[in-house]
């Protein structure tokens, strides 16, 4: 950890550097992979959507030693036809979700028959279609609002362009996530959807944190004329960098032992739905706000006219220094970019002018 914290120091101090910003385009193509690569098993497989979303029926079934294989033969035996879901949560429990059926209470005679159970012991639940439908819309209608207040809250707090740039990460998020889900083949549930607005609400914290300090970093920052805006936000950028590390971490560690400890080993179905989006959500969140949040930020304002006004000032005092209008981003040194001004601590004091005797 002593090492880790010297390397945030370094990062911090700028005197090492990671160029985030001047290689935007590599990180947008790997997003791009992604997204496009989402999109292709999204259309192919689509979504499992629970039974709260498309209506059914669920029975749960306690039993000392039931097996998802006990769950499955007794599903049969019953005559269910069309996809059913058979889940094993906790040591004895089975629950079995059909979908919507025409005679349910001779199926749950035939599972209790088959179980070896009273039937008044069999937990059921019947969700209707329409019922289904009203919350995918009530989903959605959350989702749109949420979208919108955080666009609200970031253009008052920072600006518009920090909005947009923090809202195409955060969608970036959903449809990585997404299209996971449809890969893996989980049923997205309510607790799916909790999911994706507890990583909303993430991965919009971590890019705020970066964002505040691209705001600190870049005050004042057209007055001065020592650095370029793309370089003061890769700086910024490096300065949270550990900071967004260790903050994942602590993060994915908890979720990462409830999705493989609490839904792998120990068979609780019930939380995997809300672990994997957790767990994805949570490492793209982090991904995003570094790579295409502040990198699609410094794009959007080095259009500027003032900002560009300022690169070719800085690229006059700085020869050696290329901006981000010639190379797509910027290679200015993070030594340029800190508050000390490199001319005059390079003369020292022993190159100070010499005063005039009287």
């Amino acid at each position: 950890m002593s090492s880790l914290s010297g390397v945030g120091g370094r990062l911090y101090r700028g005197e090492t550097s990671i160029d985030f910003i001047g290689k935007r385009r590599r990180w947008y193509g790997i997003s791009g992979i992604v997204i496009v690569l989402s999109a292709i098993v999204l259309g192919t497989q689509g979504l499992h959507l629970g039974i709260e979303f498309k209506g059914g029926a669920e029975f749960s079934i306690t039993k000392a030693g039931a097996t998802v294989e006990d769950g499955r033969a007794a599903i049969e035996a019953a005559g269910v036809s069309g996809e059913s879901v058979v889940q094993k949560v906790g040591n004895d429990r089975i629950r079995i979700q059909t979908g919507a059926l025409e005679s349910f209470n001779t199926v749950k005679e035939s599972l209790a028959q088959s179980f070896g159970v009273n039937v008044d012991d069999i937990d059921t639940q019947i969700i209707g279609p329409s019922w289904g439908k009203e919350i995918t819309k009530k989903a959605l209608y959350g989702l749109i609002g949420f979208i919108i207040v955080v666009m609200l809250f970031l253009t008052m707090t920072f600006e518009p362009k920090m909005a947009i740039a923090a809202i195409v990460a955060t969608v970036h998020d959903v449809v990585i996530t997404v299209g996971i889900y449809a890969l893996v083949g989980f049923d997205v549930t309510p607790a799916t959807v909790i999911g994706f607005l507890t990583i909303l609400g993430y991965s919009l914290y971590d890019t705020v944190v970066v964002f505040d300090k691209v705001r600190e970093n870049t005050k004042s920052i057209t007055s001065t004329g020592k650095i370029t805006y793309s370089a003061a936000a890769n700086l910024a950028v490096n300065q949270t960098l550990v900071r967004s590390f260790n903050t994942s971490i602590i993060a994915l560690l908890p979720v990462a032992s409830i999705l493989f400890v609490g839904a792998g080993l120990l068979g609780a179905g019930t939380l995997k739905d809300l672990s994997l989006a957790l767990f994805v959500g949570l490492a793209t969140g982090t991904y995003s706000s570094i790579f295409i949040a502040t990198p699609m930020l410094a794009q959007l304002r080095e259009r500027e006219p003032a900002m560009r006004a300022l690169a070719k000032r800085v690229a006059q005092h700085a020869p050696g220094a290329v901006t981000s209008e010639a190379k797509g981003g910027t290679s200015t040194t993070l030594a340029d970019a800190g508050t000390v001004d490199k001319t005059s601590w390079a003369r020292g004091p022993r190159n100070q002018p010499k005063r005039k005797r009287r």
